[in-house]
């Protein structure tokens, strides 16, 4: 359900050496050494192709245990609830995914879209993965819903549209992203090349 071609395509940019592989294989998740769970599209369609596939255990196991990068609906899928369909989500981390208000202006009293579309600024934390990424640089979204988690702990970076929304989160050997890193030039694949590298605690 995610934009498979150009996420092994920008990974294959910062890793010539590895071995990539895009699969739907519950058994080749388990034998990876990291994993990219990139999701794209409606939360109740891939929560249900994730199911048909086999792949629940397999990707609770490697978000638990082993490098882990969601992107877009990869991370929406990693909470517990999401008001898209109103349905449950993978529960890994406490907090739900909600919808953007339709009623959005900008500081010019403009009416803002839904779905937010395009470059914006991400003002992050520490962690390895943002690495030589400067402060507030520009990343790519695509998206009507975001994400609310009830630990603030987790919280690594923010976006505004037009009001602070949480875009990427963080434990341990999981990190996970509403943006698109596979679309957003230099910063994108700074990030995927540090996840490539990554060696979590």
């Amino acid at each position: 359900m995610g934009n498979l071609r150009s996420v092994h395509q920008a990974l294959r940019t910062v890793a010539p050496d590895a071995s990539i592989t895009v699969t739907g294989d519950p058994q080749q998740v388990a034998q990876a050494t990291r994993v990219v769970f990139p999701g794209q599209g409606a939360m109740p369609d891939c929560m249900r192709e994730l199911d048909a596939r086999g792949l629940r255990s397999a990707v609770l196991e490697a978000a638990h245990n082993k490098p882990f990068l969601g992107i877009c609906i990869g991370l929406q899928m990693l909470f517990e609830h999401s008001a898209e369909g109103d349905i449950p989500g993978l529960g890994v981390l406490p907090g739900k995914v909600v919808r953007f208000a339709s009623n959005l202006r900008d500081a010019q009293g403009h009416k803002l879209k839904v779905p937010h579309m395009g470059w914006n600024e991400v003002h992050h934390a520490v962690h390895p993965l943002w690495q030589d990424i400067p402060q507030d640089a520009r990343f790519y979204f695509v998206h009507s819903y975001y994400v609310q988690p009830q630990d603030e702990q987790l919280v690594q970076a923010t976006s505004c549209y037009p009001l602070p929304f949480v875009c990427a989160v963080a434990r341990d050997n999981l990190f996970a992203v509403q943006f698109h890193p596979e679309k957003s030039q230099s910063a994108g694949l700074a990030l995927l090349r540090n996840f490539v590298n990554w060696k979590p605690d």
